[in-house]
């Protein structure tokens, strides 16, 4: 397949994340406050659109609390600041295991597995323009952790994230998560065109070398929109690699700390750094009104 570059492109900014990475630089945000603030200074320096996670304001623990959530929408909606936002909707699905000769009962206190309303229930709640649906179930880096999203429970998440008329960004980790992505385009299930984002590098899913990257960017249909990402030193190469393969990028603290070797990063710093690589490659970056109009948005304010 040929590269056919991006000229326009739009920059996603992963603000927290939900992993254990609050603790390892001050940079990641924490409360609403901070996760807003930060997706704001994103905004500022060139991302289009904002993913957000939410933690405890006091622990930094992930969270899947729709009352952080709420707060956070209202304070990047009441912002002066335009942003495409976009939640996530991957809470809910974790299942830890007990040790590998004893694998039930599962270890409640890491396990949290809810049903497919409540992984869905923020999203009703505050109407963000674009959520997120993992599109399939994975072994993480952790020994008895894995991510579990059934097509039953997708096929339910996916219908009401539809009936909402909220935009779905399909996460894929493997290229099995695409193949059943479009089987729930062709069951009606998600519109078409669909939106990707395409998860490289995360343990144990797709790994990042190029070679498994384009047999990703092949199983994409053509008239879909998609972005790609990897994780801590490699997140810019792919800045770079994404754009060439002719998508869009994502960048933020979620994947990656680190402006450089030993240098702690802000949101903001890592989207600007992406947004000149951007540049000097020949490509424009896309303004949140321009992704709003090619994505077939629609911002709303949330449920009073």
């Amino acid at each position: 397949m040929p590269l056919e570059m991006n000229k326009n492109v739009f920059i996603t900014c992963a603000v927290t994340g939900s992993g254990g990475t609050q603790d390892k630089s001050p940079h990641v945000p924490r409360s609403p406050k901070e996760i807003a603030e930060s997706a704001i200074d994103a905004a500022k320096a060139g991302a289009a659109v904002v993913h957000c996670h939410v933690r405890d304001p006091e622990t930094g623990a992930p969270s899947r609390d729709p009352k952080l959530y709420r707060e956070l929408t209202d304070r990047v909606r009441d912002s002066e600041i335009d942003v495409v936002l976009n939640l996530t909707a991957g809470m809910g699905g974790d299942i830890v295991f007990g040790d590998v000769e004893a694998p039930f009962p599962v270890n409640e206190k890491a396990t949290d597995m809810i049903g497919a309303t409540e992984r869905v229930q923020h999203v009703a709640e505050c109407l963000p323009e674009i959520c997120t649906l993992d599109c399939g179930t994975m072994n993480f880096a952790e020994a008895d952790y894995v991510m579990t999203n059934t097509p039953g429970t997708l096929r339910a998440m996916g219908q009401m994230m539809t009936d909402l008329e909220v935009k779905v960004e399909i996460e894929a980790f493997d290229t099995g998560h695409l193949w059943f992505a479009k089987q729930l385009v062709k069951e009606g299930i998600l519109k078409s065109p669909a939106m990707v984002q395409l998860c490289m590098g995360v343990p144990w899913g797709a790994p990042n070398d190029l070679n498994t990257f384009m047999a990703m960017v092949n199983n994409v249909p053509s008239d879909w929109d998609w972005s790609a990402f990897s994780l801590g030193q490699h997140q810019m190469p792919y800045v770079a690699a994404a754009v060439l393969a002719g998508g869009n990028v994502r960048v933020g603290l979620e994947d990656n700390l680190f402006l450089e070797k030993g240098v702690l990063a802000t949101n903001a710093q890592l989207v600007e750094k992406a947004g000149t690589i951007i540049e000097n490659l020949g490509s424009r970056l896309m303004t949140p009104a321009e992704v709003r109009e090619q994505l077939g948005l629609t911002k709303r304010a949330p449920k009073s």
